[in-house]
């Protein structure tokens, strides 16, 4: 549903990764590249949006000030929703790199 909402928003390179088996932080991960600030914002309030919708709420949204990085934390699953220049140099996919990628279409 969080892959989906970023997606509606444009949001490009979404990826997830299941990090149940090596982390107890969440169960999955979700990363995302959005082209400008105002598109980040866009994207981490269709995801708030989405999961209200579904009767929950996020946890935490941090990093709306900055706007390079924003996470958002649903408890299980955490959004990465990054600008590209940010999404290059802290590479979340390379540093979760034994993490199995969740492959399928976006429902």
């Amino acid at each position: 549903m969080c892959a989906k909402a970023a997606s509606d928003k444009k949001a490009e390179d979404i990826i997830i990764l299941d990090v149940r088996k090596i982390s107890s932080i969440a169960d999955y991960f979700i990363i995302c590249t959005a082209a400008s600030t105002r598109q980040i914002k866009a994207v981490y309030e269709n995801i708030d949006k989405a999961v209200s919708a579904a009767g929950e709420s996020p946890y935490h949204i941090e990093g709306t000030d900055s706007s390079q990085w924003v996470l958002v934390d649903c408890f299980d699953v955490v959004i990465h929703i990054f600008n590209e220049e940010s999404r290059n140099y802290y590479s979340l996919e390379r540093l979760w790199g034994d993490a199995p990628r969740v492959t399928g279409r976006l429902k």
